[in-house]
C-alpha cells in the first residue's frame, strides 16, 4: 500500500521538453521493437540458409563417396580386362605358331602327325570303384 500512496503523490508534469522525451522514448521503443523484429527474421534466414547449405555439402560428400566407390570397382575391372587382353594377346601369338596349331589338332580333333597312331583311352570315373 505504501508504495500506492507514493505513485498518487506524484503528479506529472504537461510541459513541452516531457512530452517530447516521451515521444522520443517511444519512438525508441519502436525503434529496437523493429530491430528485433528485424534481427529475428535475419537470424531465422540465416539458419535456413545454413541448413540448406549444410545438407547440400552432406548430400555432395555422399554423391563424391559413391563415385569414389564406383571408380574403384571401374579400375579394378579395367585391370582385369587388361589382363585379359594380355591373356589373348598370347594366345594369338602362340595360334600364329605352326606348331602349336599341330598341338590343338592333335588333341581336340585326333588327327595324326606322319608314323603316328592315335589311341582313345576311356577317361577314368572318379569313382573308387574299378
Amino acid at each position: 500500500m505504501g508504495a500506492d500512496l507514493k505513485k498518487k503523490k506524484v503528479t506529472t508534469i504537461h510541459e513541452q521538453y516531457v512530452q517530447e522525451r516521451a515521444v522520443v522514448s517511444q519512438q525508441n521503443a519502436k525503434k529496437k521493437k523493429y530491430l528485433v523484429r528485424r534481427l529475428t527474421v535475419f537470424f531465422i534466414f540465416a539458419c535456413v540458409l545454413t541448413g540448406y547449405l549444410i545438407s547440400s555439402i552432406f548430400s555432395q560428400a555422399s554423391a563424391v563417396e559413391q563415385k569414389q566407390k564406383e571408380l574403384q570397382k571401374l579400375e579394378a575391372q579395367l585391370e582385369k580386362m587388361q589382363e585379359d587382353q594380355t591373356i589373348l594377346e598370347e594366345q594369338i601369338q602362340k595360334l600364329n605358331d605352326d606348331e602349336y596349331l599341330g598341338q590343338l589338332a592333335r588333341k581336340y580333333y585326333y588327327l595324326s602327325d606322319d608314323n603316328e597312331i592315335i589311341f582313345d583311352l576311356p577317361e577314368e570315373e572318379e569313382s573308387g570303384s574299378n
